[in-house]
């Protein structure tokens, strides 16, 4: 993984203040994910019954502010430095937690909802972990990097592990309290550790608005944005609706489950391990997808990897009704989704490098915008045919068309940009 040639290169310190930037706001941004269940009974006992189509829309909002953020905050890191925009985003992301803790359980439907878009900001970090500690170093460590920059994804799994416990000891708020004290002393090691490297290093160009509309014009930025709606897309759709999905459909064999083998009496508590066992695999093999991706080339590997995500998802939606096949087959999805986030960052600062905040920026946000999507289709899904098939396959459809996508523009990355990129293409 070349992680010997990290030490004579760029600023380590950097690298892990990004990586617990982004680790710790990942796991505040989906934080209702693991929760879902307990607000749900929470809202409950005070008349407000949420049906699917409403427990997926307050799950999908932090998704979804945190893929437009995510533009915000990319063109933020290109004006003002990624330090000063992670800073400004972190206050906002810890007054969100603070106010929902303080509120308590008579929060009501339509405060969390704002709450959740509050918690888009910490979304929106992606925008500027992966910036910052990439340019500090040159193209060939690229994936490497961004892999371990965007290996914060395991917040979600500190989520499903710890979030069902503390909420049945203490309630859901406090979740929210914790989460607000850790927020508030990462900001602390953040501004301490991290820094914007030095003009000689890397210099960024001060974007304008027309700097959008020119890369939107670019029709690589909509392939790798299709590209990451997928793989990113699919990761945080899947974390986010996990416990739910998990809970309507296999919760009497979790609960035999817990009540024989983890001396768990609490069937949400479960649900949380399993979900965080699938979601373990997603966050950690990232770093792995963008080094196999400097090895054997972006697009071979996202050949690889979406290959298995689409074969997987559509056994799940028609052949496997065993709960450990099920777990299985989540834990693949989630692995190669995860790896495939790695892969598609190993080659989007070889095409923009000197536009990696607002194409970060740009990217994420798209794949905000597809794990929004996911998750409204499977609470669609459920809503419409009571089960969640229809969901999967609709996933996998769209699986297809991201590696049709891949064949389609291939050669030519190959034989222009990639010549010179600096990595494998």
């Amino acid at each position: 993984m070349r992680l010997k040639e990290l030490k004579n290169e760029g600023h380590l310190p950097t690298l892990i203040a990004a990586f617990l930037y982004f680790d710790f706001s990942f796991m505040v941004w989906t934080m209702l994910g693991p929760l879902a269940t307990e607000i749900s009974e929470s809202l409950a006992k005070h008349g407000y019954i949420l049906d699917p189509n409403q427990k997926a829309t307050l799950l999908a909002i932090p998704i979804l502010g945190g893929a437009i953020l995510r533009i915000l905050l990319g063109f933020l890191v290109d004006n003002i430095g990624a330090k000063k925009t992670a800073i400004i985003a972190q206050l906002i992301v810890i007054f969100s937690l603070f106010y929902t803790y303080l509120r308590g359980e008579s929060i009501s439907y339509y405060e969390l909802l704002a709450v959740a878009f509050g918690l888009g900001f910490a979304g929106a970090s992606f925008a500027v972990a992966l910036p910052q500690g990439g340019q500090w170093y040159p193209p060939k460590l690229q994936g490497v990097v961004l892999g371990l920059a965007g290996a914060g994804n395991i917040g979600v799994v500190i989520d499903f592990l710890f979030a069902p416990k503390i909420a049945e000891i203490w309630g859901w708020p406090a979740v929210f309290l914790v989460g607000a004290i850790l927020s508030t002393i990462i900001l602390a090691l953040y501004i301490i550790m991290a820094k914007d490297a030095p003009p000689h290093i890397y210099r960024p160009r001060k974007k304008r608005l027309s700097d959008y509309l020119k890369l939107l014009r670019d029709k690589d930025t909509w392939w790798f944005s299709l590209f990451y709606a997928v793989s990113f897309g699919g990761f945080v759709g899947f974390a986010n609706y996990m416990k739910v999905y998990l809970m309507n459909v296999y919760e009497p064999q979790m609960a035999q489950i817990g009540a024989t083998l983890l001396n768990e009496e609490n069937v949400k508590v479960v649900a949380g391990y399993f979900g965080a066992l699938c979601i373990f695999a997603g966050a950690m093999l990232r770093p792995i997808g963008g080094a196999i991706a400097d090895k054997l080339g972006g697009v071979k590997s996202l050949y690889i990897f979406y290959s298995v995500v689409a074969i997987v998802a559509i056994a799940n939606a028609l052949f496997i009704k065993n709960f450990y096949l099920a777990i299985l087959a989540l834990f693949i999805i989630m692995a190669f989704l995860g790896m495939a986030n790695g892969a598609v960052f190993q080659l989007v600062p070889q095409r923009f490098g000197r536009d990696m905040g607002i194409m970060t920026g740009i990217v994420g946000c798209a794949g905000g915008l597809g794990g929004t999507a996911l998750i409204k289709t499977l609470g669609w899904s459920k809503a419409a045919f009571g089960s969640y098939s229809a969901g999967f396959l609709i996933f996998a459809g769209v699986v297809i068309i991201a590696i049709i996508g891949i064949s389609m523009v291939k050669t030519r990355w190959r034989t222009t940009w990639g010549l010179n990129a600096g990595g494998r293409i």
